[in-house]
């Protein structure tokens, strides 16, 4: 009687055990935003006539968060070049700036300015928004904070003024459908973002903190006649050189051509 009884006892607790994880389970699962992600468009092909191209990223989340989008290149190495007056009068390169950790294109987009919805902790942590960028990169040289920020403020302008860098906030659309936060948001793809892997990242925020979030992908890839001289300048530069050549003097004897028709140039 004492074997059942024990037997009797391990049951009831394995059964309490099993009841109290899939309540926890439940809570956990209805209690989480459930954020879910799907970039439209993520494979954009460079050929003959690519100028640039779209993005848009939607899904879904908890109605009591707000949302940040970030889409950026894994991290790489850039360089500026400094200008000034040498021997007080000409005016040349006198210097190199190394940007070390700076991804080659950055864009994050928010539902309401960054600042205010998350706390700078949580911003370093996840590399959001330029101020916690500017902590992740190094730049080499630089002799003082300010001297750091003048160049990082530059290499941003210079970035920005390359559509490869962005940042806004409001570029995100949300409604409410059957207690769920659908949201929307569409980019300018920029022309000058080179063949890649790129990462799109969108957290949810909640009490300045990133409680969850969720990724895809963006590849771009040539294709066609542009990746075919790609490879050929990767693999047989000379073969690529002299098709080079045959067809700039191609293109100049066809100008002259015109000219020639044309009566010359007046």
């Amino acid at each position: 009687m004492k074997f059942k009884a024990q037997n009797s006892k391990f049951a009831i607790v394995v059964f309490l055990s099993l009841c109290c994880t899939a309540a926890l389970l439940f809570y956990c699962s209805s209690s989480s935003a459930e954020l879910t992600i799907n970039a439209n468009h993520d494979h954009i092909t460079i050929d003959f006539f690519y100028h640039g191209s779209t993005v848009s990223v939607s899904g879904a989340s908890d109605t009591e968060t707000d949302l940040v989008i970030k889409i950026t290149a894994p991290d790489g190495h850039e360089a500026l070049k400094q200008k000034g007056r040498a021997a007080g009068f000409l005016w040349m390169n006198i210097g190199t700036f190394k940007f070390e950790h700076a991804p080659y294109l950055y864009f994050v987009h928010s539902t309401k300015k960054i600042e205010d919805i998350i706390s700078p902790e949580e911003m370093e942590k996840s590399v959001i928004g330029y101020p916690a960028l500017n902590k992740h990169i190094e730049i080499i040289p630089v002799s003082n904070d300010e001297e750091r920020t003048k160049w990082f403020n530059e290499f941003i302008h210079y970035k920005e003024d390359s559509r490869l860098y962005a940042a806004s906030s409001g570029q995100i659309k949300t409604t409410n459908e059957n207690g769920r936060q659908k949201y929307y948001m569409q980019t300018a793809w920029p022309y000058q973002a080179p063949p890649g892997k790129y990462l799109v990242t969108v957290y949810a925020v909640k009490d300045k903190k990133v409680i969850e979030k969720a990724e895809a992908d963006v590849t771009v890839e040539q294709s066609g006649i542009v990746k075919a001289l790609s490879d050929m300048a990767k693999n047989n530069g000379a073969l690529y050189g002299i098709i080079s050549i045959v067809i700039a003097l191609g293109a100049g004897f066809g100008v002259g051509m015109i000219f020639r028709k044309g009566g010359g140039a007046h």
